[in-house]
């Protein structure tokens, strides 16, 4: 108990969701007030979470910002001591914060691994307001927001990919429920070629591309509509949600 007590908290920072944008429009003043103050930040890649600090606008020389990189890739039996050995700062009085690649940390993102390791350290954790591509997609998107489902990627080959469309297509019609996926912005057309050629005409497909970003554009068309117009996607940051 005691040495729960004496440990710092981790904060889960959002960050911005696409560049170039002034983060200062897009996160609570109160939530860069804390990233501002923090000497110790854990992060999936300690160069952009420099950018995200300097989006922010610190005024601090970034050398004495201590920024440990979180290693995703660990065996599974070493994977909590790893995680652990990443709280050591908190562990011993100091805060910090989780930052992930874009948007809310832990959420379809590894700092979730640091955040269990965190629990079991008894280490307070404390989730901060900011920008959730997942969240914002399905709220613009018209589809089913009280029953869905995030599958992350979906497979590479082809065939794999048509298989797993219609087993959530069939999924999604039997739940009523919406499905969400993302994909590597350069194969962003691929899928969504896929998904015009496997999906029902009367599913409704929508497409959020670069949500917070200058270019951003969201819109939901069953997929006899989107069959019927050119669509030529852009290779940025895209969730894809669809309901049966």
């Amino acid at each position: 108990m005691n040495s729960a007590l004496k440990s710092g908290t981790l904060y889960l920072i959002p960050t911005n969701l696409a560049l170039p944008v002034d983060a200062n429009t897009i996160l609570p003043r109160d939530v860069i007030a804390i990233a501002l103050k923090l000497d110790h930040y854990i992060a999936e890649n300690a160069k952009t979470a420099r950018a995200f600090l300097k989006a922010i606008g610190t005024t601090r020389p970034l050398q004495e910002i201590s920024i440990q990189e979180l290693n995703k890739h660990h065996d599974p039996s070493t994977q909590m001591a790893a995680m652990k050995d990443l709280l050591t700062p908190l562990l011993t009085g100091h805060d910090a914060g989780l930052v992930s690649e874009a948007g809310a940390p832990a959420v379809a993102d590894p700092g979730a691994l640091v955040v269990a390791a965190a629990h079991a350290s008894g280490i307070r954790v404390m989730p901060l307001v900011g920008p959730s591509s997942l969240l914002l997609g399905l709220m613009a998107s018209g589809l089913n927001g009280q029953k869905f489902a995030f599958h992350g990627y979906l497979p590479q080959d082809k065939s794999a990919r048509t298989k797993a469309v219609q087993e959530l297509e069939r999924e999604s019609k039997h739940a009523n429920m919406t499905q969400l996926f993302i994909e590597t912005p350069y194969r962003n057309q691929a899928l969504f070629d896929d998904l015009l050629a496997t999906l029902s005409p009367g599913t409704r497909l929508s497409v959020a591309a670069n949500l917070t970003g200058a270019t951003e554009h969201i819109r939901t068309y069953s997929v006899a509509e989107w069959r019927q117009q050119t669509t030529e996607l852009e290779k940025s940051p895209t969730l894809f949600l669809f309901l049966a």
